[in-house]
Formats: C-alpha cells, sequence, structure tokens
C-alpha cells in the first residue's frame, strides 16, 4: 500500500490529540533562564532531583550543546572569528537543532523537560550586541513556549561578583566583541548590565515568573516547587501547534 503523508491540518489534529490528552501526562516544558552567577544551574539540578523523587521522567537541556553545532562555535570562539550576526545564527541553530533532536521528541513521549537557559538567553544577549529583537525572534520560528519560564534576577554587581570571584570571563561572555574593552572585567560589568536590562524587558513581554536570585538556595528552590505545582496543572498551549506540527512534518516515524 503507498504511504500517503498527513496533511498539515491532519498533524496539527495528531498533536492536539497527544497534548490535550487529560487521560495521559502530557510532555511539560520549563525554561530556566538568567545572567551568569545568578544559580540556576545549582537550582535546575536540585529541581530534577526533586521531581524525580515525585515520579516524573525527566529529560535535561542546556544552552550551546548541540553535537553538531557546538564544535563549530567552540571553534570560531576560539579564533574570535564571530561577528554579532553570526553569533546570533549559530546559537539559533544549535538550539534548533536541540529543539527537533532532543527537546520534542522527549515531550512527545510524555517527559518533562527542564531547559537551562531557552531562546531567551539567546534574545538577551544578541539585542544586548546591538541586534534588532524581530530579526532575532525570527531565527527561533517556529517557536517552541515553555509551559512555564523562571526568571533567575540577580543585579549586574552580583553577577559579576560571583562570576569574577571564580574566574575570568571570556572574550565573549565579558561581551569584549561589543565593549571595545581589554579589561575583562570591567567588560562584563558593562555587557551584563545590558543582557540584565534585555531579560527584565523580556520577562513583562513573555511573563516569566521572577525568582529573586539574591536570597539562599533552599528559599529559592522551595520557591520553585511551589510555583511549579501551581504551574503543572495549566493546559497545553495552542501556541505550540505550529512548532509542533513542523516537527511532525519532518518525523516520518511519529506518524
Amino acid at each position: 500500500m503507498a504511504h500517503h503523508p498527513m496533511s498539515r491540518r491532519q498533524l496539527g489534529q495528531r498533536a492536539r490529540e497527544r497534548f490535550a490528552d487529560p487521560t495521559r501526562r502530557r510532555g511539560f516544558l520549563v525554561a530556566f533562564e538568567g545572567p551568569d552567577g545568578s544559580g540556576k544551574t545549582t537550582q535546575r539540578k536540585l529541581f530534577k532531583t526533586w521531581l524525580e523523587s515525585e515520579g516524573h521522567s525527566v529529560v535535561t537541556t542546556k544552552w550551546n550543546s548541540s553535537d553538531l553545532i557546538k564544535p563549530i562555535i567552540k571553534t570560531r570562539k576560539a579564533v574570535r572569528a564571530l561577528s554579532p550576526e553570526e553569533f546570533s545564527l549559530l546559537h539559533a541553530a544549535d538550539f534548533r537543532h536541540r529543539v527537533e533532536h532532543a527537546i520534542l521528541p522527549a515531550l512527545w513521549d510524555g517527559k518533562l523537560v527542564v531547559a537551562d537557559r531557552f531562546l531567551f538567553t539567546g534574545l538577551a544577549r544578541d539585542v544586548a550586541r546591538g541586534l534588532d529583537l524581530d530579526w532575532v525572534l525570527k531565527l527561533y520560528q517556529p517557536l517552541l513556549w515553555p509551559d512555564l519560564i523562571f526568571y533567575f534576577s540577580v543585579s549586574p554587581d552580583t553577577s559579576g561578583r560571583r562570576v569574577t570571584a571564580a574566574r575570568t570571563p571570556n572574550f565573549y561572555e565579558a561581551g569584549r566583541d561589543v565593549t571595545d574593552l581589554d579589561d575583562p572585567v570591567e567588560s562584563y560589568y558593562r555587557f551584563i548590565k545590558r543582557v540584565i536590562r534585555e531579560y527584565e524587558s523580556l520577562a513583562l513581554i513573555f511573563n516569566f515568573i521572577t525568582v529573586d536570585a539574591e536570597q539562599s538556595i533552599s528559599e529559592q528552590h522551595y520557591r520553585i516547587r511551589e510555583l511549579f505545582r501551581e504551574g503543572e496543572r495549566r493546559p497545553w498551549s495552542e501556541w505550540n501547534l505550529d512548532a509542533v506540527t513542523e516537527w511532525l512534518s519532518h518525523s516520518r516515524g511519529r506518524q
């Protein structure tokens, strides 16, 4: 028998049936966002341990970790050859690769995905480098929206103090490609102020759940548990229909 590919409408219906079925545990996506030094990685690890103790099957994904794209970014960074546009394009490609090969397959299988940084990291850093927000957003289409976005908020001074106490920020982390400063610490302070300003703006636009990352580790962790319990009952968002349909159209095995 000939195989007839499903139409986009049929694929969309398939996605709705999968994610909106009240009888099954649906895939759920939680993003942890915030500047360097905000402690989100520590919180992500604690959160994962707790989720697993609650019986969730958890998958974690980190920023700039695609086995296909990360080596290219690393090579270009090593020779300081990335323009802001190329920096943005390569990180968006890394993100897209992880969405298609790690995040959406896990969500489809009903797992809980915790992302240590999501596309908002790209938006904040790229706009801080002078790029247009709409231009950057288009790189990430079709957009996949998390069910919950925790934003770990710290001041530029706290971020700078925590980061520089542990290491000297590297060239791109310090934003030296756009500040033109030789001193990595001074450059970091200036650049992270821009990044945090963009994060604060995105938090308003996209309804982030702000966590005061100046609080103790345990206070933050218990607050996140509480917020997750409130948020996990949210229905699946139709905003994600395009992203899932697009992925299904390339994933014949799921049909």
